[in-house]
């Protein structure tokens, strides 16, 4: 992966936006996933959210005279690694506390410039390794660190590291133009069916047992799928791979916010200050981006 040029302030802002939408609609997702996670199976809930947004695509898809069977090979190593990230979340939780899942989740932020460097060869300027050690010591302050590492841990690692590789990834193709559109549809039905493959394949259960259930799918399928996913995606074509990371690190931030706010949750000091330091770090990215000379 080579050093990206120079882009445009006006188009990398909007990237920004996109980039932080996405943080933000995943961060709202915690709090409603909860509740729904008592009338529905995790791994099921992931089949059905990604089935449903991918067919939803598909349709878009056929209907713009897109062809849609191109690059199926690389899709299908791509939502390997997108499956990889939240099946051993789904089971960590299970296992672990939330906090602990959102700390060891955000690590992903300090796998990226290392498998950058080591998948891609990529040398991370010294501004980006003091912007990822600011935002993992802000992941640190904001969920708790960890406490009482136990399996949960460790299964929840391998979706940090799948994260960091999804993101890596996604920056290759998207920066060597492939089609967005596309490229996420293959990957969202692939998931879906490998993820409703596995249900099968452990005897879970498919039904929905709420109509509250039921839209929340519905919902997850609609914003933290379908239009985060995809402005994911676009962002990438122009935004640095640990510069997205960062961005990407504000979800618990986010997470937290709504909880303060929709959630009605007290202001906790730690969590506020962790987010600011993870807001610090993505403003260092915002300098260096621009300022800094290799």
């Amino acid at each position: 992966m080579h050093d990206q040029p120079s882009i445009p302030r006006q188009k990398a802002f909007l990237a920004d936006v996109g980039l932080l939408y996405a943080a933000a609609i995943w961060g709202a997702t915690f709090f409603i996933i909860k509740d729904a996670l008592a009338d529905i199976d995790p791994v099921v809930m992931v089949g059905y959210r990604f089935l449903l947004a991918g067919l939803l695509l598909l349709v878009f898809l056929l209907a713009s005279g897109r062809a849609v069977h191109k690059g199926l090979k690389r899709a299908a190593f791509m939502a390997v690694i997108l499956w990889m990230l939240h099946m051993p979340q789904a089971l960590g939780l299970k296992y672990t506390t939330a906090s602990n899942s959102g700390f060891i989740t955000g690590l992903f932020v300090a796998f990226v410039p290392l498998f950058s460097y080591l998948i891609f060869r990529r040398r991370p300027s010294t501004p980006e390794l003091i912007a990822s050690a600011i935002s993992l010591a802000g992941l640190w302050v904001l969920t708790g660190g960890l406490v009482e590492l136990n399996f949960g841990d460790a299964v929840t690692l391998v979706a940090a590291m799948a994260y960091a590789l999804h993101v890596l990834y996604s920056d290759k193709y998207m920066k060597a133009r492939v089609d967005p559109f596309v490229f996420s549809c293959q990957q969202f039905i692939m998931v879906g069916l490998l993820s409703l493959l596995t249900s099968l394949v452990f005897g879970l259960p498919f039904t929905v047992r709420s109509a509250p259930a039921a839209w929340t799918v519905v919902y997850l399928a609609l914003l933290p799928t379908l239009s985060a996913f995809v402005i994911q995606m676009v962002a990438q074509r122009t935004t640095p791979a640990l510069r997205v990371s960062l961005i990407f690190a504000l979800q618990p931030v986010f997470a937290a916010v709504f909880a303060w706010t929709i959630g009605n949750e007290p202001v906790v000091l730690h969590r506020a200050t962790g987010g600011l330091l993870i807001f610090a770090a993505l403003i260092l990215s915002s300098l260096s981006q621009y300022y800094w000379k290799k």
